[in-house]
């Protein structure tokens, strides 16, 4: 068991501190991680001890596993594909939809729809029927029906935009697919699978990292430690699509 002591020598030393990204994590508190009886064998490698009955991440490796990730991303970015952000957990929503934004990327920050990979036409239809709708509404094309007929129809809406918003932009399959917690968006993982999506994913010592092609190990359950890779996701896409943008001749 690590002591307090112990602790401050794992996040303190003279490697951390010439490394600001270790310090960035610690800070986050991305190296906590949880109890052993959660955690699940794959990410046995990634563990440094354990305080109080909560593991730590090893850290040092919890950044290598972010390089890898963030390199990936870059290289999807260089060649002009597209990243779908998925975070439904409460603790997740506004850094999911903040950064997909930002990218001006599509994003899934509530439950996941069965069939997005693997049913994408009849997603698209859903995503088309929605649109169409707005539109309707906009132009004040809806006045030609009833009082409970428009009301119902804003109900549709309200419910299309709840389940489709985020992903009314991906027209086609992305290039990667960014995801928070693979273990609670298993079908998501799964889809993504089938269809030959790579996934990177932010996981904490409860999910099966062999499951993801690019796993970031660490804290995804606390707000400061996701926003943190969120937004390393995010950089790390930005200066892919900059390289893009240089040397594409519509640029």
């Amino acid at each position: 068991m690590l002591d307090s002591t112990d602790m401050e020598k794992t996040t303190t030393t003279a490697d951390t501190k010439v490394n600001p990204a270790i310090t960035a994590l610690f800070k986050a508190g991305a190296h906590f991680a949880y109890s052993k009886s959660r955690r699940h064998p794959s990410t046995k490698p990634y563990i440094f001890g354990a305080k109080n009955r909560v593991e730590i991440f090893d850290l040092e490796k919890s950044k290598d596993s972010l390089d890898k990730a963030k390199a990936f991303v870059t290289s999807v970015a260089q060649a002009g594909g597209m990243i779908l952000f998925v975070g439904g957990k409460s603790e997740a929503k506004a850094s999911v939809k903040r950064g997909a934004q930002a990218l001006a990327m599509p994003y899934v920050d509530g439950r996941w729809i069965g069939g997005t990979f693997t049913n994408f036409p009849e997603i698209k239809k859903r995503v088309e029927r929605m649109e169409m709708l707005l539109s309707q509404k906009e132009k004040g094309e809806l006045i030609k029906y009833t009082k409970k007929e428009r009301l119902l129809i804003d109900r549709e809406i309200d419910n299309l935009q709840y389940m489709f918003s985020g992903i009314a932009s991906m027209k086609t399959a992305p290039k990667v697919m960014f995801v928070i917690d693979p273990k609670r968006e298993a079908i998501a993982v799964e889809e993504a699978r089938k269809q030959h999506v790579p996934v990177v994913a932010l996981a904490s010592s409860d999910c099966d990292i062999t499951k993801v092609n690019f796993p970031i190990v660490g804290n995804d359950s606390s707000r400061t430690s996701i926003e943190l890779f969120v937004n390393e996701i995010v950089s790390a896409y930005q200066a892919g699509k900059k390289a893009f943008e240089t040397k594409s001749p519509n640029a």
